[in-house]
């Protein structure tokens, strides 16, 4: 849902510049029990909610009742479209799109595929997009007509980028003369990622400060074990459960990270040139393999294995941490594969299927 936010408030920034009388109206599309109602409010985007759920790699016994939610979704869906009649349809993926992008078939739509790999939903979500935007130009092998597709980068939400290095060091204490491992594992965390790190956390501490954002799931284990850390290794590490404002200065004032490989990494990390090594997520379908595998192909990521994080975890990041020379062309390669405009590039398709639009009405 990010990435939608950052093309929103950049389709609001490009229509406000253009066309300060124009009047667009948009409407935000997500599961009726999903999170994102509080934050897509909060953006001053209205919401309406269809009832869905996915129906592959389920169980047979939660089949039935899946394909009754789609069928729901997909008559709630017609419903919204009747009412709000929209010019054009944007859909980032995800089994909730799918009910809308049937019943919005005859709807002009654009598709953006934030992974290197589209998953099943987002194959299915192809066949009916006009337009199909991507992150980078590999993934066009995954659409057979490459015409109709863009590479424009990941939308990084801009409120990241606007932290500068020291502003961000200050906003959590850390000193400049220590390098900063920030260590997260996505909203909910990585249990994994959470207990190799504390396991080695003292060793770290010895020559690095940490930034450790745990998730919600393992926040009392990881407030346990930080009690029992020594003054002098206390003031080198800093942990939450979750970061929203303070995620860019995070991001800004790290030297190395340590993270999952969702999509967002591959526009986050490149956007503030920042060395990663990737532990992708075992249990799911190999999407975050593929968007490590795309990284460390290109010499921005290290990849390790969920299964040999706790014999690896320690030795890889010392010696990163030691090796300034490997870190800084690390570096230069994640900046390189850096597009600071995806968001820009994708509000102008956007806007450009709306004026074909009004074009041809005339």
């Amino acid at each position: 849902m990010f990435p939608a936010l950052a093309v929103l408030q950049a389709l609001k920034s490009s229509v406000e510049s253009s066309s300060p009388e124009a009047q667009h109206q948009i409407l935000w599309v997500g599961g009726s029990d999903g999170m994102e109602v509080e934050l897509v409010e909060r953006a001053g985007v209205s919401f309406d909610g269809i009832p869905a759920a996915g129906v592959h790699g389920v169980g047979l016994r939660a089949l039935p009742g899946n394909t009754l939610q789609l069928g729901r979704g997909f008559l709630r869906s017609r419903a919204i479209l009747s009412r709000f009649q929209p010019d054009v349809l944007f859909f980032t993926g995800g089994y909730v799109a799918v009910p809308m992008a049937l019943a919005g078939r005859r709807t002009p739509s654009l598709l953006y595929v934030p992974d290197i790999e589209p998953a099943l939903a987002l194959k299915t979500l192809s066949r009916y997009a006009d337009r199909i935007a991507v992150t980078a130009d590999i993934s066009k092998e995954y659409f057979p007509d490459h015409s109709a597709v863009s590479v424009t980068g990941y939308p990084v939400r801009p409120e990241f980028m606007h932290w500068e290095e020291e502003a961000a060091r200050q906003a959590f204490g850390l000193s400049a003369d220590l390098p900063t491992l920030l260590v997260f594992g996505g909203s909910k965390g990585a249990r994994s990622i959470n207990r190799a790190l504390l396991t080695v956390l003292p060793e770290l501490l010895e020559d690095m400060q940490v930034v450790h954002i745990s998730g919600s799931l393992d926040w009392d284990e990881v407030k346990a074990a930080s009690s029992r850390l020594n003054a002098a290794q206390n003031q080198r590490y800093r942990v939450y459960p979750f970061l929203h404002e303070e995620m860019g200065a995070a991001l800004r004032a790290a030297d190395l990270v340590v993270s999952r490989a969702g999509a967002s990494t591959l526009g986050e990390f490149p956007a503030f040139g920042l060395p990663a090594i990737l532990v992708p997520y075992p249990y799911a379908w190999r999407y975050q393999r593929v968007n490590a595998g795309y990284l460390e192909e290109r010499g921005g990521a290290i990849v390790i294995e969920d299964s040999e994080l706790p014999a690896q975890l320690l030795p890889q990041v010392q010696g990163l941490m030691l090796d300034n020379e490997r870190r800084q062309d690390m570096r230069q390669t994640m900046l390189t594969l850096a597009k600071p405009d995806a968001a820009a590039r994708i509000a102008r398709i956007l806007l450009g299927m709306t004026g074909e639009l009004e074009q041809e009405r005339m």
